[in-house]
């Protein structure tokens, strides 16, 4: 019996709500398995009281008995990885038996850390804004086949290592020149011996667990008929092929890096279920068309609780793009929508949606190759539904204005929302 893999993923630019949803959904599947991405992103979920925020380990890990897959496609830090695992282990998940790794994901070394910091610190004002984990410099090895994997760990790894760090230490030195010379900072050695010793006993723990050869252990689960979710980190309009380039991640984070990141053919993508907020939110720097710069925006920013899950950064917020939407749901295949974050809205007296673009004086109703530039969002208004969706625990409870602004987004992106949230917890997520 050949099975599907349904893949779940962010629509806009990260921060869609993707764990909470993968948790629920997760009852239905044997396996979850993240496909790209590193910790620069958090995946937040709250239940029974508690907040936990995953950076590396997929969203199934609370369910008891389901596998969890750390892909190929993702870059792994053990330190962060170790961190992570021992703060589920304090609250009573045991990962060991539950979480498998990939032994193609490559690793973050301590030194990608301060190529981060060096490369930002080196395009002075023009930096892109990255959470300085060290992601970016890993997947650019990846690229130019200088990177180290897990599997490496179990195969002369010190002799690797020293070779992947001196490399790295020459970058480093130059890239601090380069930053001097435009009156910057040059990145600092200090804490570099300290780091490296603590990401050797991440290295030591991430060894207890299970390494597998991924492709080869997610095409027998397909065969022995268990059922795949694959999950993604950030969002589409990050993808570093088809996002806002160059305000980018460096990963594909559209449906076919869960082909790529898992070893998975296309013909076995089943559902695609694509995760958009009520509005749109933007962390770091790049071009964000429907941005609100007003209190509506602070509004949106106080009450949606818009800060990053790892860096706390505080995020941008504005009202939908349905430009940017119809344009991810065609990138990814979309079946399926799953709307987050409506009860945010709960307030406000109308409620804007962009339906097109001003491009240098040019209406379009397509994503373009750029938003830098004269970029003018166009709204459609509607009027706002004055009710606390929190209460709602069935779509009979949703006011009229609601159904209405529901049923007008499924006519402007042509797919079906098949759920709606409507607060934090589980039990305040309705399937339609």
């Amino acid at each position: 019996m050949n099975n599907k893999v349904d893949v779940i993923l962010g629509l806009q630019w990260g921060d869609e709500g993707k764990g909470k949803v993968v948790d629920v959904l997760t009852p239905n599947y044997s396996v979850v398995a993240r496909f790209q991405g590193g910790p620069n992103a958090g995946h937040t979920l709250e239940f029974d009281g508690q907040k936990y925020v995953l950076r590396s380990i997929p969203s199934g890990i609370f369910q008891g008995d389901k596998i969890n897959i750390i892909g190929n496609g993702v870059v792994l830090d053990p330190l962060l990885f170790m961190t992570e695992a021992l703060e589920l282990a304090q609250s009573g998940h045991d990962l060991t038996q539950r979480l498998f790794i990939s032994k193609k994901a490559h690793l973050i070394l301590p030194t990608h850390r301060l190529l981060d910091k060096a490369n930002e610190a080196a395009k002075g004002k023009a930096k892109i804004g990255t959470t300085g984990k060290g992601i970016g410099p890993t997947y650019t090895d990846k690229v130019s086949r200088n990177g180290l994997r897990v599997g490496d760990l179990f195969d002369n790894f010190e002799q690797k290592y020293a070779a992947a760090k001196q490399r790295h230490i020459e970058m480093i030195d130059s890239l601090n020149e380069l930053a001097v010379k435009k009156g910057g900072e040059a990145v600092s050695y200090d804490g570099l011996a300290e780091l490296e010793k603590q990401w050797m006993e991440g290295v030591e723990f991430l060894k207890k667990f299970r390494v597998i050869d991924s492709e080869h252990f997610v095409n027998h689960c397909l065969k022995d008929g268990k059922n795949i979710l694959c999950e993604g980190a950030q969002g589409s309009l990050l993808d570093v092929d088809f996002g806002s380039y160059p305000f980018v991640t460096s990963s594909n984070t559209v449906c076919a890096g869960a082909c790529t990141g898992l070893g998975i053919a296309p013909n076995k993508i089943g559902d695609v279920f694509g995760i958009f907020k009520a509005y749109c939110t933007r962390v770091g720097s790049g071009p964000f068309p429907t941005e609100l710069f007003d209190e509506t925006g602070a509004k949106i920013r106080s009450i949606g609780h818009e800060y990053g899950a790892v860096t706390g950064r505080e995020r941008r917020c504005g009202w939908i793009d349905l430009v940017a939407l119809r344009y991810t749901i065609m990138l990814n295949g979309v079946t399926q929508l799953i709307m987050m974050k409506s009860d945010v809205l709960d307030s406000f007296e109308t409620i804007k949606a962009c339906n097109a673009y001003k491009v240098n004086g040019q209406l379009t109703d397509e994503f373009p190759f750029s938003l830098e530039g004269d970029v003018e969002p166009q709204y459609v208004e509607l009027p706002g539904w004055n009710t606390d969706l929190t209460k709602c625990r069935c779509e009979a409870d949703f006011p009229e204005a609601f159904k209405n602004y529901i049923a007008f987004l499924e006519k402007e992106l042509q797919t079906p929302i098949k759920i709606v949230s409507v607060g934090p917890d589980r039990e305040a997520t309705i399937l339609r």
